[in-house]
């Protein structure tokens, strides 16, 4: 349950780093509040995991969950470029969040 709870909480980690970009410094309430809510549920949701998961693997994981969606997400929207180099380095990150999880204990 653990690891179901933390990858969940890396997708809402891309949801608030595009939220906080989209606030424009926080000037735009939705995305603002979008930003804030979203915080809190991927923060609560590490916190959540941690207790099982060892917090070197946890936050490896949690970041790079957030960080290959936030870029997957990015692309998607056209707001950053695509390329085959990219897509290959967005593989890499998530072939490595996979084999943390594979080498836990």
């Amino acid at each position: 349950m653990s690891w179901i709870i933390l990858v969940l909480s890396g997708l809402f980690e891309a949801v608030w780093a595009t939220a906080l970009s989209k606030s424009e410094g926080f000037t735009k309430l939705l995305p603002s509040l979008v930003f804030f809510v979203s915080v809190g549920i991927s923060m609560g949701g590490l916190a959540f995991a941690l207790r099982e998961i060892p917090v070197g693997t946890g936050y490896a994981v949690w970041v790079g969950v957030g960080a290959a969606t936030t870029v997957i997400w990015a692309m998607a929207s056209g707001a950053e470029p695509v390329s085959l180099v990219r897509i290959a380095l967005i593989i890499g990150i998530i072939a490595c969040v996979a084999g943390l999880k594979l080498t836990a204990h």
